[in-house]
């Protein structure tokens, strides 16, 4: 739960998706810890959905919207300011998913593993191909003394 929660200052005021919901992590999260952002939990699996609002529900978070549905087929009623993701795919597979979902100069805010700089060589063509920019990896958590989150940034035009 904590590497969910120490991305939240990299999360602005708007509307964030965040993909692959499933346990709540990193959405539920970082709903609680920035309730001055709507967030929506998009998330295909139907037990995943019903337990997802019944934890929305149980800890009165007024600010998130479950979405049951698969990140290539989510029809929102306006494009997101922001994506995030945790362990849902490789980062070259999570470009074409979510940049459909940003609105022009949305970002990606992806928790990734210790092969973050990795990903972004192997996904250098799909980089390309969407035209991205900004792409960097972030490392949260050094200071505070647990395991180093690394986000993938990456913006879309």
């Amino acid at each position: 739960m904590i590497n969910s929660g120490i991305v939240a200052p990299l999360l602005r005021p708007g509307r964030v998706g965040d993909i692959g919901s499933g346990a709540g992590l990193p959405g539920i999260v970082l709903a609680i810890a920035r309730p001055d952002v709507e967030f929506v939990l998009i998330e295909p699996m139907e037990r995943r959905v019903a337990w997802l609002e019944e934890q929305v529900d149980l800890l009165g978070l007024s600010n998130v919207t479950v979405l049951r549905a698969r990140a290539e087929e989510a029809r929102l009623p306006s494009p997101l300011d922001q994506v995030t993701a945790r362990a849902v795919s490789a980062f070259s597979k999570l470009i074409p998913m979510c940049v459909p979902l940003l609105r022009p100069g949305g970002e990606m805010v992806l928790m990734k593993g210790a092969g973050a700089i990795g990903e972004i060589a192997a996904a250098e063509k799909a980089v390309h191909k969407y035209k991205l920019s900004d792409v960097e990896v972030v490392e949260l958590g050094e200071s505070l003394g647990v395991e180093t989150t690394r986000v993938i940034r990456a913006r879309v035009p």
